[in-house]
């Protein structure tokens, strides 16, 4: 694997600053960065003789050969699983895939993982959408060399849904995830069970991402600091780690369980034959009620569950889904500088399902699916001031709450008490202020001095970024501003509310449509110039969880996207 995207601060600096940072000073924020981005290491955890596992896993990531495209094979990075205990459905392999074999859990069970690294550098594997303890949850600080071997275990507590497990080590999650450590879990629960869903050869995972190949077949990945500023697209589009994908069905009901296993592309999923598409999940489990979408957005570590019917369709006919046409998530000047073989935004296919078979019998689409509680304000412990996640762009630094990541960097804004529910709000913060809520949640938002609690000396804010000036800076970040799914660890959210300003409504009217507002999640897409607001639980567990944009170039910069909660 090629490891020069993985640069250190000072290389960072001095391969990309000197153009951007003529006649500006470094802010003493920016100087101490050198100094914040190693990343201790923590023992790996060992199996608890006093837990008694329903389920256990053998789980080796390790470099691999596979065969994607016509001649030479090309190489990878796999997860390889033996189920040691537990139902024999718990692990299903994709066939011809490099992806993950599938995951099959069941609420309430006991569940030990053991996880081994085959890599030539270090490795921990994140469940993401688990709701599982800090020490589990796959945080860098936990991060094992080549042999080691981290014990995971705890008890399912998700509902019924679809979530992924894949690599999250300090600035190479985004290279390992893309040359092939990923893979899905599929919770069920006896809520689930009842409505008689789709399951077995019926029940299809889909995972969507972009690949880019030389000509020996092997895998291309970003080269220059433009593909982790913008993030990395490949030319290719791959189902399941297969390239032109088609799917043959029967006559009848499928689910489809979908997930946007690419790095950084969005896409606009519809039918080309304008039916729509019937979602009865997202990524923390099932509606409430079946909702039918011209077209549905899906961004970078999403998932969907979805109905796709076929009875009535005649043998041989046939459906493409496709990612259609929408504009705004880069910035119009990258979008003109960035060009692509596959842009996005662009119309293109993605998958094409032919009937293959007639049948007579089908399920019926259920009307009610789930019932859970509705997260109101009154819910929360913070109604008037909501925990703010504040994004800012610029030239070298895009950044969450105004901060690069570093280990013990926690804002008091980040500090969140156990077993309470908090009003978040996810916003850009372009002008040099937190812009929103009352003066509190602005001050507890602004950058703080590494290792104490008292604000810059520049003036740096969320916004500002202090490089080039507050307002300097503001207007470049207006000009950087793209969309970014914004995931946190943990427990899932519920958005309450999104909101868009004027100047960007022609572009948000692109995908305005394709947003499921209800349900659970755990990763949302902002889009620029818009404000969403979400209600998260913190409950059961204390420590360090993480949140970050799961654009994963940009989760992984020298400056990226990523800061940590301290649940205390």
């Amino acid at each position: 694997m090629n490891k020069s995207i993985n640069l250190s601060r000072r290389r960072f600096f001095a391969k990309t600053g000197a153009g951007l940072l003529v006649g500006a000073g470094l802010p003493s924020w920016l100087q101490a960065m050198e100094g914040m981005s190693e990343m201790p290491k923590r023992a790996p955890n060992k199996a608890s003789p006093n837990f008694h596992p329903d389920v256990e896993i053998d789980l080796l990531t390790k470099p691999s050969t596979i065969s994607i495209l016509p001649g030479q094979p090309t190489q990878v990075l796999q997860y390889v699983a033996k189920l040691i205990k537990g139902p024999a459905n718990t692990v299903t392999e994709i066939p011809g895939s490099y992806l993950g074999p599938i995951l099959r859990f069941e609420k309430g069970q006991k569940i030990r993982i053991n996880l081994r690294s085959e890599l030539n550098e270090p490795t921990i594997t994140h469940w993401h959408g688990l709701h599982v303890p800090a020490l589990m949850d796959g945080h860098p600080l936990y991060a094992i060399d080549k042999v080691q071997v981290f014990v995971y275990e705890f008890e399912m507590l998700n509902r019924a849904s679809m979530s992924i497990y894949h690599p999250h080590p300090h600035n190479m999650t985004a290279s390992q995830v893309y040359h092939g450590l990923a893979g899905a879990i599929l919770v069920t629960d006896p809520e689930e069970q009842r409505l008689g869903l789709p399951n077995g050869e019926y029940e299809i995972p889909l995972v969507i991402q972009d690949r880019r190949f030389d000509d020996n077949n092997q895998l291309v990945y970003a080269s220059h600091m433009r593909d982790r500023m913008m993030g990395f697209y490949g030319d290719r589009i791959l189902i399941n780690g297969r390239p032109d994908f088609n799917l043959d069905v029967a006559s009848r009901a499928y689910r489809f369980r979908i997930l946007n296993g690419s790095t950084a592309r969005i896409y606009k999923l519809a039918w080309d034959d304008n039916s729509p598409i019937t979602v009865i999940g997202t990524e923390g489990g099932l509606l409430e009620s079946p909702v039918h979408k011209p077209y549905v957005m899906l961004a970078p570590g999403e998932r969907l569950d979805v109905w796709a019917d076929f009875s009535g369709r005649n043998v041989g006919s046939q459906l493409v889904l496709r990612s259609r046409s929408f504009s705004g998530v880069l910035p119009k000047m990258a979008t003109r500088m960035h060009q692509m073989a596959l842009p996005v935004g662009s119309d293109y296919p993605l998958l094409t399902v032919k009937v293959t078979r007639q049948v007579s019998d089908s399920p019926a689409l259920p009307n009610s699916l789930s019932t859970y509680h509705h997260y109101q304000i009154s819910d929360t412990v913070n109604p008037n001031n909501p925990v703010p996640i504040a994004i800012s762009e610029g030239p070298m630094s895009m950044l969450l709450n105004g901060r690069p990541y570093a280990y013990n960097d926690v804002l008091p804004s980040e500090r969140i008490p156990v077993n309470t529910i908090q009003l978040m709000e996810i916003f850009h913060a372009h002008g040099g202020s937190g812009g929103h809520g009352d003066d509190k949640s602005k001050e507890q938002g602004e950058g703080m001095q590494h290792g104490n609690d008292k604000p810059q000396a520049e003036g740096h804010k969320m916004g500002g970024m202090g490089m080039m000036g507050g307002e300097g800076m503001a207007g470049m970040g207006t000009m950087m501003s793209m969309a970014h799914p914004i995931h946190l660890h943990g427990q899932s959210f519920q958005i309450l509310s999104r909101s868009i300003g004027a100047a960007e409504s022609e572009d948000y009217a692109t995908v305005k449509d394709g947003f499921i507002e209800g349900g659970f999640k755990d990763t949302v897409l902002v889009m620029p110039g818009e404000r969403v607001k979400i209600i998260k639980p913190f409950q059961d567990f204390k420590g360090l969880f993480m949140y970050h944009c799961h654009n994963l170039e940009h989760e992984d910069m020298g400056m990226g996207m990523m800061r940590d909660f301290s649940v205390e």
